[in-house]
């Protein structure tokens, strides 16, 4: 298995259908994935060059190979029902929560997954989601074994059962395994991720380094971020409207739970942000920047890969690049995505829009680059409406696409 430090290089020609282009990705570190444009470098206290090789680069969680894997420390006793916190700090958008109070409700939900292949192994995490025995953990800890492998499942009572891949989904890097079991499984709480708020605190579960019932403290940082990862065969794709957190994550946490005080499921850890050596490539652990597949999204994804083996996202059809800021200012506006290309079959192609179209807003948005397509292509779905607001011929227009399924 490779470094997990070191993301897989781009194929920079490639992009997916129908989406725009993606960005090149930044290896192991997920600053860089903010939606955002990056900051000017003079205003860091660090050298500019540092400032750009860390922007660049991200990390996915992943687990070390099997020499690596701890000792299992889980010592709570599964339960059949989750059981709902108590103490000052349950539901707290401020201070830090009862890491008690989450460890004991929460790890009877949380597992160990290891991987193993004739070739190579691996570990992560994942949470029980439903009391028949359905976890969801990321796509790249059980991608080496997709086409073959061994994939076990220890709890957090050190009980270990061997789990079936019902479905991955490399565009969203998320996967959903299954284990049969004689009786009702404790399941996660399901928490909503429109109502975090920055600042808010928040808990980590998984087992870093293998080492399982791992639990860190922390708060959410920012909202929003689209940040690439390395993804199957050398691609790339977007962690579409990422939490960020400075809760530790290391890799093996990848596919586990952040939750808030409640214990309740907010998002699932998947990137982190490492420091490049003198070679400029990534390594360490945590510095305090993790990313998470925030939950809304996460059971959209799993229902889909539970009810139909694999996930349907909407369908744009466009090819944009943004717009130099000389092209914005003739046309008096301050930002916008220049349309190359138009598929008849996608969703903007049916609401009207043309090549040479300027697309300055989306559901309200300004659009300054691609993230905000790739994140609107990835969240939504087929008959979901988002309003476009564009510029033809120096008059703005704004109309109403109703989004069409990927063909």
């Amino acid at each position: 298995m490779s470094d997990p430090n070191t993301p897989a290089s781009p194929d920079p020609s490639a992009s997916t259908p129908g989406m725009p282009a993606t960005p090149p990705p930044a290896a192991p570190d997920p600053s860089a994935g903010s939606a955002q444009r990056p900051p000017s470098p003079q205003r860091r206290g660090v050298p500019a060059w540092l400032v750009w090789v860390v922007a660049a680069i991200i990390a996915i969680v992943f687990g070390l190979g099997s020499g690596w894997l701890g000792a299992r420390l889980g010592g709570a006793t599964t339960s059949s029902s989750r059981t709902t916190s108590t103490g000052t700090a349950a539901g707290s958008k401020s201070g830090s929560c009862d890491a008690v109070s989450v460890a004991n409700d929460v790890l009877p939900t949380i597992v160990t997954i290891n991987v193993s292949t004739s070739s190579e192994s691996g570990v992560g995490s994942g949470e029980i989601v439903r009391k028949d025995g359905y976890i969801v953990t990321n796509n790249h800890v059980i991608s080496p074994a997709a086409n073959g492998g061994l994939i076990t499942v220890t709890f957090s009572n050190g009980h270990t059962e061997r789990a079936t891949l019902v479905g991955r989904d490399p565009r969203s890097d998320l996967a959903v395994l299954k284990v049969s079991v004689d009786s009702d499984l404790p399941v996660i709480g399901i928490g909503n991720s429109e109502n975090i708020a920055v600042g808010q605190p928040v808990v980590a579960l998984g087992a870093p380094l293998g080492l399982s019932s791992t639990v860190t403290g922390g708060i959410v940082s920012a909202l929003g971020r689209n940040v690439p990862v390395p993804s199957d065969n050398d691609q790339t794709t977007v962690l579409a409207g990422a939490i960020q957190t400075d809760a530790a994550i290391n890799p093996g946490n990848s596919g586990g739970a952040l939750v808030d005080c409640k214990g309740d499921l907010l998002g699932v850890n998947t990137a982190i942000a490492t420091v490049p050596n003198e070679e400029g490539t990534g390594g360490g652990g945590s510095v305090g920047i993790g990313f998470a597949v925030p939950v809304n999204f996460a059971m959209r994804v799993t229902n889909d890969l539970i009810k139909n083996g694999e996930v349907s996202y909407a369908y744009f059809g466009l090819e944009v690049t943004p717009i130099p800021q000389a092209v914005a200012d003739r046309w008096g506006i301050e930002d916008g995505l220049y349309v190359q290309e138009v598929d008849s079959a996608g969703s903007a192609a049916k609401a009207g829009l043309k090549h040479g179209d300027i697309i300055t807003k989306i559901d309200g948005q300004t659009a300054t680059n691609s993230d905000l397509l790739t994140h609107v292509a990835l969240t939504k779905k087929a008959g979901d409406t988002v309003q476009i607001t564009y510029v033809r011929d120096g008059t703005e227009h704004t109309v109403t696409a109703t989004l069409v399924g990927q063909p």
